[in-house]
This record gives C-alpha cells, sequence and structure tokens, in this order.
C-alpha cells in the first residue's frame, strides 16, 4: 500500500473517531435530567418513623418515615422527614435528595390535619454541612448517598438507618 493510501486512510478513521467522539459530546451535553412527576405520601405513622444520628449539637430528634422511602429511576431519593423539639414542636416535610448533585428540596410540608401543604419554593438547594443544623448533610453523607453515590433502593436506605449509617462509609 502506498504512503498516500496509508495517510488518507489514517486521516479518514480519526475523522470517523473525531466526529463519533463529537456527536457522543453533543448528545452528553443536550441531554437535560428530568424530574419524575412525584406523588404525595400518606401521612407519615409513628410505627413507621426510623430515628437517625445527626450531631451533639442538636436536642431535636431526627426521623424518617421508612414507608415513604424511594429512589426513583430519575436519580432521586424521596422520604418523609419529621424533627422533634425537645418543647413538643413537630415539623413534618415531603423531600427530596439528589445525590449527583449534592441538593435537596422540599415537596411539600405536613399540616396538623395530616394533609400537605405543596411548598412555595420549587428550587433545588446546595447541602450544607453546617455544624448546627446538618440532618441534610447527615443523610446525603451518612445515609443515602455514601460517597456521593446514591443508594440502590429503598432497602438500602433502610439499612442504613438501621445500621446507624451505611456500612460503605464505615472505616476499616
Amino acid at each position: 500500500m502506498s504512503p498516500l493510501r496509508k495517510f488518507a486512510g489514517l486521516l479518514g478513521f480519526f475523522v470517523f473517531v473525531g466526529n463519533a467522539q463529537a456527536d457522543f459530546e453533543e448528545d452528553y451535553e443536550t441531554k437535560q435530567w428530568q424530574e419524575l412527576e412525584v406523588q404525595l405520601p400518606a401521612a407519615p405513622r409513628a410505627d413507621g418513623l426510623r430515628s437517625f444520628y445527626v450531631s451533639a449539637a442538636s436536642d431535636n430528634q431526627f426521623l424518617i418515615d421508612q414507608a415513604t422511602l424511594s429512589v426513583g429511576s430519575d436519580g432521586v431519593v424521596r422520604y418523609v422527614l419529621v424533627v422533634l423539639t425537645p418543647g413538643g414542636g413537630r415539623n413534618v416535610t415531603f423531600e427530596g435528595m439528589r445525590c449527583a448533585t449534592r441538593e435537596r428540596r422540599i415537596y411539600a410540608s405536613g399540616r396538623r390535619d395530616g394533609m400537605w401543604s405543596k411548598s412555595r419554593n420549587n428550587e433545588w438547594s446546595r447541602i450544607q454541612d453546617v455544624y448546627a443544623n446538618r440532618h441534610h448533610a447527615a443523610l446525603f453523607l451518612e445515609y443515602f448517598c455514601p460517597g456521593g453515590v446514591i443508594v440502590r433502593d429503598a432497602a438500602e436506605a433502610v439499612d442504613a438507618l438501621r445500621r446507624g449509617g451505611h456500612p460503605d462509609n464505615k472505616p476499616w
């Protein structure tokens, strides 16, 4: 084969690879993340609540309603969070967490009558690991997103809550 033909063949190969790479990158960049439609769950029941540790800086009790835990095909862990204060206050929210982006959002807040009030703020917000109020960071780091990777399913998330943390986070 002549050197000119080898060069032309090689050039054609690199043009093909370059075009395939450009097509891949274009497809990757144009695919927008799409959140699944969310259905509001039933109000939490006391017998389905599982507490989790947040930090010594908070006297509040933090609980997840295990029956509402789900891992969606959109990469969102959804759950009902219940926060109980020492003074008797109770805050109930239906939330979502995106491990891939370290974000969370509140879909709705629970009312005393067991109904939900949809959140006025539909924005995803960055999860901060602040000392006194770190319950979202605790869920992200220690239970639902070990190493920044989403749990496979609700059973894995429930198991992490039961154990007091995800086994992938335990030091050897």
